[in-house]
């Protein structure tokens, strides 16, 4: 029984940081919810809760690049963009110019890559804030660009800019289908980067776990 348990809590846990392709997929059932719901409120315990560090010194370019190559000629937003299409079309040079995107914040289905944004489901500005700041600058490339977590996430342009770098206590996805994956995504990305948490922003997170 003692292996059945540690199987299942590794199995939701994979769940957690394996990145969602954004792509509506069947509904998970209760018991994965509850179960990915109570592996989150664990992650989300052990995290340190402390008031958010100054926004001084903070800009894109100590994350650079932001879009590192991975894979020959592909950068890592160019590999997200591809991950979470269907029907994908590149270029030689591993730029998708024709897909079908659809945006789980919001709910909306793009053709045109004008309309589409990746997202940092924890917006850099915001990991900044939370311990980011004290990183050597490889480590800050490593969270910009990181495929594993799932912390990059192909969302409708519109949705983005509302988002910019707010967390969850001052902003949700628009979609209340999306708040259990929005609050499991954000804390698994904070767990592993061992970013801290506010007061307000633990209550938030574990308000949208109660949709799971």
């Amino acid at each position: 029984m003692i292996f059945l348990r540690r199987t299942v809590q590794v199995a939701v846990l994979t769940l957690l940081v394996v990145p969602s392709t954004g792509i509506p997929r069947a509904s998970a059932t209760t018991r994965e919810q509850t179960d990915a719901a109570a592996v989150a409120r664990r992650m989300l315990a052990q995290l340190k809760v402390a008031k958010p560090l100054s926004i001084r010194g903070y800009s894109h370019r100590r994350f650079q690049p932001r879009w590192a190559h991975h894979r020959g000629t592909c950068d890592a937003r160019e590999m997200v963009l591809a991950r979470d299409a269907r029907r994908v079309r590149k270029n030689a040079a591993c730029h998708p110019v024709k897909a079908l995107w659809y945006s789980p914040y919001d709910g909306k289905w793009l053709k045109s890559e004008k309309q589409v944004d990746v997202d940092h489901v924890v917006p850099l500005a915001y990991a900044w804030r939370s311990g980011a700041s004290r990183w050597s600058q490889a480590r800050r490339r490593a969270f910009a660009n990181d495929l594993t977590r799932p912390e990059l996430l192909t969302v409708s342009h519109s949705v983005n800019i509302a988002k910019g770098g707010q967390g969850p206590q001052s902003w949700r996805p628009p979609r209340r289908a999306h708040w259990c994956r929005y609050a499991t995504s954000w804390i698994a990305v904070k767990h592993h980067y061992r970013l801290f948490v506010t007061r307000k922003e633990r209550v938030a997170l574990l308000n949208m776990l109660r949709t799971c």
